[in-house]
């Protein structure tokens, strides 16, 4: 049995780590094709993009606790009200995807005029946000839909869908951006109509996957039911994690803050060094992901010692794997950023913080890991409180006393996040140690299932 568990997070995690590194491709993709045009469209995009992965974790408030939920619910053996669950996420979802991006429309000039951004900077980044930003429930939907394939089990399914809307993204990305095939040149602007063009693709596809996963049929009055309920569960998991992941995100953006008084140099370097830090951290989230769905399994079918076992093996994958990829990524670290630009001092910024990337990415490793299980075992407030303690209380002062009393430029900035990254780590270690987590389950299992792991 336990060599059947190790085979089973293999193969969940595995798909959701090329998931998300197609994920990240997007991203990059539009990194690499920006550079091409200027090291201020990249900032322009980095600037705005910030505030596009934060509205997507507010529309995660619904998401992240629908598929701890549905978890739960299908360990319990309970299938017919995991597929109500299923129709409700995809509701709730759309509804505050559609919300978000008539907020962004409405506030596109202000929010970038926050930012102390140079003007040609400014322009670029508001055309990237009132584009990305306007379309942003069509991300909501993909979350809501890849979410409930992979909870099912069908992780290599969502990943293949992935692959599909990457290629069609760099496809366009090179016509619009460029004006290739009898397109024309938009510069940053191709670039956002490219991610919006691919997600509504992606859409299509996500949808008729999940209707053919699904085993209790869907039907339509399902969408429309709003279960107090059930929505209550989904809150009582998406709430604390949405709020925890805003609150992160946040911090990111008064770094980001931080950073432009370093000038547009050390705005690009920092773009250029997140960029190779996110595929560092790919195997933490996706053995996070997958050891969440696992333990949502376990705790739904009442198997606590199998969840508590479980998680600690994760740890010591997450942590090994996580610290191999970043010395690799250090030994390569300048012909990596030579891929981006060719301004020697940028190059030698961005560099420097692909070497800092160990402290933090060790770090984070742990909390990509240990975080999603509490919340998979219904522990998800514990981490909102520790995490506004460590992130608002103790990384945003330190990050302002390095950078500009110690006058550490971005240096203080990655030391400030892997300080918080470090400290929530080893406390949620200790948490899950102490098994406190046990008996915070959100569903009853009607009858234990000789394989609860299986779909």
């Amino acid at each position: 049995m336990d060599k059947n568990r190790e085979l089973r997070l293999f193969k969940l995690t595995w798909p959701i780590l090329l998931e998300n590194l197609l994920f990240m491709l997007m991203s990059t993709a539009d990194t690499l094709m920006l550079s091409g045009v200027s090291d201020k469209a990249v900032s322009a995009v980095g600037v705005a993009g910030q505030f596009v992965f934060i509205a997507i974790i507010l529309i995660g408030v619904i998401n992240n606790g629908a598929d701890v939920v549905i978890s739960q619910y299908l360990g319990s053996g309970r299938r017919f009200e995991a597929s109500k669950i299923a129709a409700l996420t995809v509701t709730m979802n759309l509804l505050a995807g559609l919300t978000i991006s008539l907020l962004f429309i409405a506030f596109t000039k202000p929010l970038m005029g926050l930012m102390n951004l140079e003007p040609d900077t400014m322009d670029m980044a508001v055309t990237y946000l009132r584009i990305v930003g306007g379309w942003i429930f069509f991300q909501a939907i993909i979350n809501a839909l890849s979410g409930i394939i992979r909870t099912y089990g069908y992780a290599k399914e969502a990943m293949l869908v992935s692959l599909g809307m990457n290629v069609v993204h760099i496809a366009l990305n090179y016509a619009l951006i460029f004006g290739k095939a009898g397109m024309p040149a938009l510069g940053v602007e191709g670039a956002a109509l490219s991610t919006v063009m691919s997600r509504g693709a992606a859409i299509v596809v996500f949808l008729w996957m999940m209707y053919k996963v699904v085993d209790v049929r869907i039907r339509m009055k399902d969408y429309l039911t709003i279960s107090k309920e059930y929505l209550g569960k989904i809150l009582t998991i998406g709430v604390p994690t949405a709020l925890e992941s805003v609150l992160y995100h946040c911090c990111q953006s008064v770094f980001l803050y931080y950073a432009s008084f370093l000038g547009d140099m050390a705005l690009a370097s920092r773009q250029y060094a997140m960029n190779i830090s996110s595929y560092v951290y790919l195997f933490s989230l996706a053995c996070g992901t997958a050891t969440a769905i696992l333990v949502g399994r376990l705790v739904g079918g009442e198997r606590p010692e199998e969840a508590y076992k479980r998680v600690w093996k994760s740890a010591f994958w997450s942590v090994s794997i996580t610290v191999v990829i970043d010395l690799i990524a250090i030994s390569v670290r300048h012909p990596l950023m030579g891929l981006f630009t060719e301004d020697p001092d940028i190059l030698k910024l961005a560099a420097q913080m692909v070497v800092l990337s160990l402290v933090l990415e060790s770090g984070r490793s742990l909390n990509m890991l240990f975080v999603p299980a509490l919340r998979a075992a219904g522990d998800a407030k514990y981490t909102v409180y520790w995490g506004i303690v460590s992130m608002v209380c103790m990384s945003l002062p330190l990050g302002y006393v390095l950078v500009f009393v110690f006058d550490m430029g971005l240096a203080g900035i990655w030391l400030a996040i892997a300080a918080d990254e470090w400290a929530r780590g080893i406390i949620m270690f200790f948490r899950w140690r102490s098994r406190r987590w046990e008996g915070k389950a959100l569903v009853s299992a009607e009858r234990k299932p000789a394989a609860a792991l299986e779909t």
